[in-house]
């Protein structure tokens, strides 16, 4: 061990009681980077690894961990690489590092875990797991240590899985702040289709109808559309892996949803027949049922009111405008920012609790502030 990570440090670290010893990283990029930043603010050895010598070093460099060395004997390794090499480097680590236990982030847990069975290795040190956790933009350079906060961690034990080596994965990702979720890695790949590989393909799909999008029709362009198409901006050759490894459970939800927009297509193409209406009123009010299922703050299943406020585009006004809900003891759940083209101000979403709403908006007007529109409105 190095004199940076030496007895005392390690005996103060918040996680000595849940990772021990030396945490190796194989991957240097966004979420293997991300794990390293967190892991090493408190204390713990990480060695870092990866097949790009300037990946690696950017990382290092960044204070994600340090190289690894040939004495390291890890206690547990987390394989943070793309989906098509994800079973290759798991086969590899199991092999070097007998005594650890391995775990991988990859989006796609069933694939890589056939790959291994089929080739008859011993997955007894072997835990599959996956944080629901990412950025728009990946790399060492955009890795963050917080991005895993309250954010859920699955994890994909089998009857072979120890409870020792389960608490080593659990571990990791409750002192990352998030939260374990144990489910098959079918039921993960499934419910990983519906709620992010899908959700990626629409953003897609409808980011793409901009391309050849009048300039003055985008320019009407706002937060609604801009919310509905933030991830459209994630890397093709990451999601090109992906979606091929989990192509069967992709498939299933695009073809209802298929079913869905041919539906609502059908209905406008003569607005003005029986049940036309009432078709696309169904459509919309489903997707109302659908959002208020949504885990919201903290994992929470509860339904904010919003409150906008118009915000002068100059210094300091995000953080009056904070500091005075904070006085009116009124908590933020949630904020959005949207900018009109060509103003000099720009419009806060801001969500708070139903019971806070009526007290949020009488104060901030009474200190100044005008409410473009609220709930109620």
């Amino acid at each position: 061990m190095s004199e940076s990570t030496s007895t005392p440090t390690r005996a103060a670290s918040p996680l000595a009681a849940r990772v021990r010893g030396t945490v190796r990283i194989v991957g240097a990029g966004l979420l293997g980077s991300s794990i390293g930043h967190a892991l090493t603010a408190r204390g713990v050895d990480v060695a870092l690894d990866d097949a790009s010598p300037s990946q690696l070093r950017l990382a290092v460099d960044y204070g994600a961990g340090r190289r690894p060395r040939a004495d390291d004997e890890p206690s547990l390794i987390v394989v943070a690489v793309p989906p098509d090499v994800t079973a290759d480097v798991i086969e590899r680590e199991l092999a070097e590092h007998p005594n650890a236990v391995v775990t991988d982030v990859a989006s796609v847990k069933l694939d890589p875990l056939r790959t291994l069975q089929e080739r008859g290795i011993d997955l007894a040190h072997y835990i599959g797991s996956h944080p629901l956790a990412g950025r728009e933009r990946g790399g060492a350079i955009s890795a963050r240590a917080d991005i895993f906060v309250g954010r859920p961690w699955v994890v994909c034990r089998d009857e072979e899985t120890s409870a020792e080596d389960l608490a080593l994965v659990e571990g990791l990702a409750l002192e990352l702040g998030a939260t374990p979720v144990e489910m098959t890695p079918e039921d993960h790949d499934r419910a990983v289709a519906l709620v992010s590989h899908v959700p990626q393909l629409v953003a897609s799909l409808l980011a793409g109808r901009f391309v050849d999008a009048p300039e003055g029709s985008l320019r009407l362009a706002g937060q609604g559309v801009r919310d509905t198409t933030r991830i459209a901006a994630s890397a093709p050759e990451l999601w090109v892996q992906i979606l091929g490894a989990n192509a069967a459970p992709v498939v299933d939800v695009l073809d209802a949803l298929a079913a869905d927009l041919s539906s609502v297509a059908a209905a406008l193409r003569d607005p003005e027949a029986p049940g036309s209406r009432r078709a696309v009123a169904d459509t919309i009010r489903r997707g109302n049922d659908g959002v208020e299922r949504l885990p919201g703050k903290h994992g929470q299943n509860r339904r904010f009111e919003q409150v906008v406020v118009m915000v002068d585009d100059t210094p300091g006004q995000l953080g009056r405008l904070f500091g005075e809900l904070g006085e009116l003891q009124v908590n933020v759940e949630d904020l959005r920012l949207e900018h009109s083209p060509g103003a000099q101000f720009g419009l806060a979403e801001i969500s708070v609790v139903p019971t806070a709403l009526r007290h949020a908006v009488d104060g901030l007007q009474a200190r100044g502030w005008k409410i473009a529109s609220t709930t109620n409105d």
